[in-house]
């Protein structure tokens, strides 16, 4: 499931340029991870951790729906489906990103 994150994640690269900032995904417990840094020329989607302006722990199953429509971000916010470290500005306008 993570890999196919990734591959949609990477498919929507140019979309994503546009948050000109780095977010992290937390996905599980076991420490998987999902980093976009936006700033990288080219835009970087990798599973590699490192700082980010923006964490967020979201489940995988929660993180595809979320990438497909099906979650809306501010209400997986307000139910505890989603909880953001660091840049609430960031994640504001990644939800914008992954909304269009």
């Amino acid at each position: 499931m993570v890999d196919d994150i990734l591959q949609e994640m990477r498919s929507r690269a140019a979309t994503l340029r546009a948050l000109n900032a780095s977010v992290r995904f937390l996905l599980n417990k076991e420490g998987e991870v999902i980093r976009v840094d936006a700033r990288a020329n080219p835009i970087s989607i990798t599973r590699d951790d490192a700082d980010s302006d923006c964490t967020i722990r979201i489940s995988p199953e929660n993180l595809a729906k979320l990438i497909d429509g099906r979650l809306n971000p501010m209400l997986a916010f307000t139910m505890g489906k989603l909880k953001v470290e660091g840049s609430m500005g960031v994640a504001m306008k990644l939800a914008q990103l992954l909304d269009d």
